[in-house]
């Protein structure tokens, strides 16, 4: 993974992304009150910030120029990153 000392360019635009991601979730949080929020919007918005942190997961190995192919790929849903399911449970409550 790249890291802020030996990768700062890189650096950058990982915490951009992460970033951007947290200003469009403050955003869609806020959406939800107004009287017309709808399944599109939810939709639109969050599709949004999906793209961001799919961006900071699939490039936070890359170092160097970024292409526009690079860009779209990034942007993908990580094949090698899967959702949590289940409910974690601290470690002491399976003895009682």
């Amino acid at each position: 993974m790249i890291n802020r000392e030996d990768n700062p360019v890189e650096w950058a635009l990982l915490m951009y992304e992460l970033e951007d991601a947290r200003e469009a979730l403050v955003e869609l949080l806020a959406a939800t009150n107004a009287p017309d929020f709808d399944e599109s919007e939810f939709g639109i918005q969050l599709a949004h910030i999906y793209s961001h942190l799919n961006r900071a997961w699939n490039r936070r190995a890359h170092v160097g120029e970024q292409s526009d192919a690079d860009f779209q790929r990034f942007s993908d849903f990580p094949k090698d990153l899967h959702p949590l399911r289940g409910q974690l449970s601290p470690p002491d409550s399976e003895a009682q």
